[in-house]
């Protein structure tokens, strides 16, 4: 179980479930991880350090490596401190987990601004800030002269790609995710830096608050069959994604118990063509196509 020897990964939102799965997986590869969380509630509210501490020690009791931080990722500042942490304690950072974030569900009409403002900077800035600082960091190690294998794993959500009710600013911020994921990968690609996204289903905290979700998500009754929502279930594919035997980049990957698919980018589905401007009495009868959507057996959806 080395396949991370010696790599220095920095996991955001470490302190509970998945993000705690992760840091956990990464440190039995044989990483040394920076376990960051800043302790709050799903909400966003509040803070306890003693969760990222809690996890570093569990990491290190299992003859891991691991330091804690309650730094706010989601900040500049927090993001700047994570990556001199891992600097000052390690020696250098390979990878990047940006899992923290936030949850304040609503449905949309009745939605006040800090619901929203608080999700969007709770999740895609708390995603943006530390891509930020530490794909400065290796642009500037690549430009140095120095060879750079790095990545950057982000955490979107079906509820973004697919769409949930009750959750548009959660959704919004996820699909933000992931198209910053895709658009990053172009960007600092050529830096050797690798940027890809996973969509977790796992059971935690934010899963079990969300009604009608909490059953199903729940353990098995039977504790020898499969716990297809285990958290830890979801860890294998960060931590391949994080190895150096893994060159994509610019993707983004469902997972849940032991499946795993490619989510595939917004693309273009059937076209209907003029040479010149529609009527609106012509484009009544030509849309029809178009306006009438069929799933297939893949699950994407085609006009």
């Amino acid at each position: 179980m080395n396949h991370l020897h010696g790599k220095v990964v920095v996991v955001t939102g470490a302190g509970r479930g998945l993000g705690r799965e992760y840091a956990k997986l990464a440190a039995a590869e044989g990483a040394h991880v920076v376990v960051d969380d800043t302790g709050a509630a799903a909400d966003g509210t509040g803070a306890d350090p003693s969760l990222a501490q809690a996890v570093a020690d569990e990491i290190t009791a299992a003859g891991g490596s691991a330091v804690a931080s309650s730094a706010d990722a989601a900040a500049i500042a927090g993001a700047q401190e994570l990556l001199d942490l891992a600097l000052e304690r390690f020696g250098r950072v390979d990878g990047l987990v940006n899992n923290a974030g936030i949850l304040r569900d609503r449905m949309f009409v009745n939605m006040s601004e800090d619901e929203w403002d608080d999700v969007i900077h709770g999740q895609l800035r708390a995603a943006f800030a530390p891509c930020r600082v530490f794909g400065a960091h290796w642009r500037e190690r690549s430009k140095a002269g120095d060879e750079v294998s790095a990545s950057i794993v982000n955490v979107a959500s079906t509820s973004g790609l697919n769409g949930a009710v009750g959750q548009s600013n959660y959704g919004a911020a996820k699909a933000g995710i992931a198209s910053l994921t895709i658009i990053l990968a172009q960007e600092i690609g050529r830096y050797g830096v690798r940027v890809n996204a996973i969509t977790p289903v796992a059971r935690t905290r934010m899963t079990e608050d969300v009604p009608g979700i909490k059953d199903m998500v729940a353990a098995p009754a039977d504790p020898s069959a499969f716990d297809t929502y285990h958290p830890a279930n979801v860890a294998p594919i960060v931590a391949h994604l994080l190895t150096d035997a893994c060159d994509v980049t610019g993707k983004v990957f469902y997972a849940k118990g032991g499946e795993i698919r490619q989510f595939l980018p917004w693309h273009y589905g059937q076209t209907i063509v003029k040479d010149g401007r529609w009527t609106l009495d012509e484009l009544a009868v030509e849309m029809k196509p178009l306006e009438q959507d069929t799933a297939d057996g893949s699950g994407a959806t085609h006009g």
